[in-house]
């Protein structure tokens, strides 16, 4: 595969103690440390009250991050191709419909049904946002972010329009946490340009590597990343936020990683 490249015009960035791309830069250079807080998801306001009653945590986290780095790299929402990614898309929704399932009363709501697919989040952004651009919604396991920020780089390269990158996974429920313990809701938006602009942050040559994933040193920040898989862009994160010249390699398909590396703008 050859390398692709990317400039990064604008980032988004909810997590637990971290409230947007300002609080992480701090917390990821070391300003200060991050708060042993619940993640807060912000009202989905761009949506009409209709739809924002219908959404669950998992659109207000998707949404949350991408108008955020949207807003940062001055995008025209109804030109910009969009990349969500998603490990598992709305536990939330899932454990509601297997407890209905499981009842005598086996009637699942619409709204459930709706909101149960893998691009629900996609739907809310389009109504949102008012684009019609293309979008694709995809699941890597715990590799989505990666394999999120590959079809990014592609789609960049294959249709030369700024590309919205949305990665987000939410903790679930008991008892389908005792299967898949994801720790806290954690979410990241890449606002991706395929020329260098006056909002570019740096630049990205993404390519398919072997390398051992690249770990981070602050304890606690390493239990988010191995413990979300959205939180797999810390690395990644890090080096944007400290605006530090060099290669990370992120988890991809086993054995594989993805390899990027990094120039400040």
């Amino acid at each position: 595969m050859s390398t692709l490249c990317a400039y990064v015009d604008g980032i988004g960035v909810i997590g637990p103690g971290i409230a947007d791309w300002p609080a992480a830069c701090a917390i990821l250079r070391g300003e200060r440390d991050r708060l042993a807080a619940a993640t807060e998801l912000p009202v989905p306001v761009a949506l009409p009250p209709a739809e924002r009653r219908r959404t669950g945590r998992v659109v207000r986290l998707a949404l949350a991050v991408g108008f955020a780095a949207a807003e940062q790299a001055a995008l025209a929402l109804d030109s910009c191709v969009t990349v969500f990614a998603s490990s598992g898309g709305d536990g939330d929704n899932c454990h509601e419909i297997c407890q209905v399932l499981a009842s005598a009363d086996r009637q699942l709501s619409p709204t459930r049904f709706h909101n149960s697919v893998h691009n629900a989040p996609a739907g809310y952004w389009s109504i949102a946002s008012g684009s019609r651009a293309a979008s694709t919604a995809l699941c890597a396991f715990d590799a989505s972010f990666a394999a999120g920020l590959l079809e990014a780089t592609v789609q960049l390269a294959t249709t030369g329009a700024r590309v919205l990158l949305m990665a987000y996974d939410l903790d679930y429920p008991p008892p389908l946490r005792a299967k898949r313990a994801i720790s806290a809701p954690f979410g990241v938006a890449l606002a991706l340009a395929a020329t260098r602009g006056p909002r570019s942050l740096a630049r990205l040559a993404v390519g398919l590597g072997d390398q051992q994933a690249t770990r981070l040193p602050d304890a606690r920040l390493e239990a988010l990343r191995t413990t979300v898989p959205a939180a797999r862009s810390l690395p990644l994160l890090a080096r944007l936020a400290r605006r530090e010249a060099g290669a990370v390699a992120l988890e991809y398909l086993a054995p594989g990683t993805l390899a990027v590396e990094v120039e400040p703008c």
